[in-house]
């Protein structure tokens, strides 16, 4: 007779780890007992040594699906004589901390009870077990359990009572546990009424989207606007109201079989769609799909997502009024943040539905829509929220406490605690009031989930961010250092912590984006730095062209177009799309801004050269939603042309000036828009290669990392990767974060921890 004391560490509460560990020991005939506490999970059994051996390997081998096991440590202690395996309360452990799962999409039981007419949950909106709902959105603290969630105000039926109680039924300690007698409640309001309750309230949902009205639902991290995607003039009154002209809308539909109706659906695309984190899919769109064009102007790709909570799956009970698919959108205007409490949503959203479908399970934190790819079978991230926030990243080396800030668009922030990195959720664009609150908000509850307090503070290098100023204002508050992170090194180490790789490692970093402070005075993004995880050098970049008006070039790509366009020494004729779309006025402006350098700020942005190429195609001379004359040429870009427009290479400067000009050259030829946006993402991708391999003969390195948010087009991505494959050129893309800015707070976590044990 042995024992073992162990202790667990990972994603191993509100996963059904303590059944777990109680069922394992039954069958091995082992006592003791289990326990969660702040730090993890831990164990004391005693027995027959080959059947403790035989225990510990399944610990391991055997754990739940959705538990992530980081280190398993055990030690031989003295037996207690215990006869049985008990499941005895958790221990709070001031200071400690663990991850906590992310929210689970329902699990196949709990979808067969939902449709039993025999079983007492049947048709509840908010039924789940151990192995799926609610997690991340309702946690207030740990350890992860019931009066530590939102759930504490709804106390338990004798039916559900008996359930949480029981180590071998699957709501054991399920934290969100609840039936219709005793759980949350679901409502339909009208003019600030209620209108019907129950299963009559969702029955009426489905018949208000059918006759083309817009409503706001309340999900797992916040509201949807909803409203049928197949009817032209309802997608129109929302686009109107939500004041959202362009940008496409994410969609959801009952199942595969009703998604392959609308877009085509590969074996990996379909994992991902089905994967317990349910993200919106970009699927490439099928021509004869009835959904409105309007979802997606411009676009190859729609966004799908499957239903992944009960309440979704209720809106698609075949019946009458059931809808064939739905805009399911952030319930927001604008790029304000997402509603997610019913006093809030009563009073953002009034102007923007119809009606509400509320219930009253508190949402302790708000968190939008995760949005995913995939690249080479497997997922690529685009927003990493809902399903994966805040499962942490693991660093290749340990950091001290840190907070790093992130960017002023698509802000997520992060926090570090030993190897751990936890991003937070999607934030969005800090210039707004309601965002910059939620980003505060959103800090403060990280550090004390986590019991992370940062003994420094890490920010961009721009001055004029939100971040920054947060930042370094709480960092003097704090009395702890304000460490500036440049953004595009940030972005290449963000890739190198995504991959994993060791705190030795250098890299040709390409960092692609749409702007980036730059310690010169120039506005960042076409960069070929060669990059550690503490420090870089710029190596090459793309010529500074001056961008007429600054933010405002984003908004308008016809500014950068024409900005080109006297770079080359060419006439601003009007056979060219962005001089035709634009006024003898504008035009006058704009020439004496760049004959004077009037606001003229120099750029090298990888992204305001894709705007002009676009705008010189025939594509988008003015834009309502970041990036949006990019992803147009993406989309149009032809699959099989192989034609490579030319870029030069001297010194440190990469010139775009011969690719512009062959692309003009085609355009006044007849050549058709998708030859000329193949030929520039050819030709992106043929520099790209050229470049590297300059670095390559010059500094000896052989691995690429690509980062920034122009590395989420698709078509420039697969054709980079491969012809640096061919040259034999390791490449690492992101994995378990965008490449996008949603990513660049694990870059200036990894970048400062590796700075810091430097020193």
């Amino acid at each position: 007779m042995e024992a073992r004391r162990i202790h667990i560490t990972g994603v191993v509460q509100g996963v059904g780890f303590r059944p777990f560990v109680w069922t394992l020991a039954r069958r091995f005939d082992l006592g003791g007992w289990v326990r969660n506490s702040s730090s993890g999970v831990d164990i004391h059994v005693e027995g027959d040594v080959a059947a403790l051996t035989a225990f510990e390997r399944a610990l391991a081998g055997d754990a739940p699906p959705l538990a992530a096991i980081d280190r398993v440590a055990a030690e031989s202690v003295a037996p207690q004589g215990h006869a049985a395996f008990t499941i005895v309360p958790s221990l709070p452990e001031p200071g400690e901390s663990l991850p906590v799962a992310a929210d689970v999409a329902t699990c196949a039981d709990c979808l067969r009870e939902l449709n039993d007419p025999n079983d007492r949950r049947h048709g509840y909106p908010f039924l789940n077990c151990t192995n799926c709902g609610p997690r991340f959105t309702i946690v207030r603290d740990i350890p992860y359990d019931r009066p530590h969630t939102t759930m504490a105000g709804f106390p338990l039926c004798p039916a559900c009572a008996a359930e949480y109680a029981d180590p071998a039924n699957r709501r054991f300690h399920a934290q969100p546990v609840a039936c219709p007698a005793c759980g949350p409640q679901v409502w339909l309001e009208r003019a600030g009424a209620r209108a019907s309750e129950g299963p009559a309230a969702v029955a009426e949902v489905r018949r208000l989207l059918a006759a083309g009205q817009v409503l706001a639902i309340k999900g797992l991290g916040g509201f949807h606007l909803a409203c049928d995607a197949t009817n032209a003039a309802a997608v129109a009154l929302l686009r109107e109201r939500k004041r959202r002209h362009g940008k496409p809308f994410a969609l959801m539909t009952a199942d595969l079989a009703s998604l392959a109706q609308h877009a085509e659906v590969s074996a990996a695309e379909r994992e991902l769609l089905l994967a317990p984190a349910r993200p919106v899919v970009l699927l490439r769109r099928r021509a004869d799909s009835p959904i409105a064009a309007d979802v997606a102007p411009g676009r190859d790709r729609f966004g799908f997502m499957l239903p992944y909570t009960p309440l979704h799956h209720l809106l698609f009970v075949p019946g009458p009024h059931a809808p064939a698919v739905l805009v399911m959108t952030s319930a927001n205007l604008s790029d304000d943040p997402i509603a997610y409490r019913n006093e809030e949503a009563r009073e953002r959203l009034a102007d923007l539905t119809d009606a509400f479908l509320l219930h009253d399970r508190p949402i302790h934190v708000r968190c939008d829509d995760s949005v995913a790819t995939v690249f080479r079978d497997a997922p690529y991230l685009l927003r990493r929220s809902r399903g994966y926030a805040p499962l942490p990243v693991t660093l290749p080396f340990a950091a001290p406490q840190l907070l790093a800030c992130g960017g002023e668009l698509k802000n997520v922030f992060c926090l570090s605690r030993d190897a751990r990195a936890f991003l937070g959720h999607h934030i969005g664009e800090l210039e707004y009031h309601e965002t910059l609150r939620a980003f505060h908000e959103g800090i403060a509850h990280f550090e004390r989930l986590f019991r992370v307090q940062p003994s420094g503070l890490v920010h961009d290098l721009h001055p004029d961010y939100q971040a920054t100023r947060y930042a370094r204002e709480r960092a003097a508050r704090d009395d702890v250092p304000a460490i500036a992170v440049q953004h595009h090194h940030a972005h290449v180490a963000a890739c190198l912590a995504d991959n994993g790789c060791p705190a030795p490692t250098r890299v040709i970093g390409v960092a692609f984006d749409g702007t980036g402070y730059g310690p010169d005075g120039v506005i960042w993004g076409g960069e070929f730095l060669v990059a550690g995880y503490a420090d870089f050098e710029r190596a090459l970049h793309l010529r500074p062209c001056p961008l007429p008006g600054g933010d405002a070039a984003a908004r308008h790509p016809w500014r950068a177009a024409l900005a080109w366009l006297r770079e080359m020494d060419l006439d601003w004729s009007a056979d060219l799309p962005p001089v035709a779309a634009t006024g003898e006025t504008e035009r006058a402006v704009l020439a004496g801004q760049l004959a004077a350098r009037i606001n003229t700020p120099l750029t090298t942005s990888m992204g305001r050269l894709f705007d002009a190429a676009a705008a010189l195609a025939g594509l988008a001379p003015s834009v309502t939603y970041e990036a949006q004359a990019a992803c147009e040429l993406e989309a149009a870009a032809a699959p099989g042309e192989d034609g490579a427009y030319p870029f030069a290479i001297a010194d440190r400067e990469i010139d775009p000036r011969p690719a512009l000009a062959a692309l003009v050259g085609d355009r006044r030829r007849g050549e058709p828009l998708d030859i000329l946006a193949a030929r520039f993402h050819n030709g992106v991708a043929a520099m790209v290669a050229a470049a590297c391999d300059r670095l390559r003969r010059d500094r000896g390195l052989t691995m690429v990392a690509l980062s920034g948010g122009v590395w989420q087009n698709l078509v420039l991505l697969e054709r980079t990767v491969a012809r640096l494959e061919a040259a034999g050129f390791a490449v690492l893309v992101h994995r378990q974060v965008p490449a996008n800015d949603g990513g660049l707070s694990l870059g200036q976590i990894a970048a400062a921890a590796a700075r810091l044990a430097r020193e």
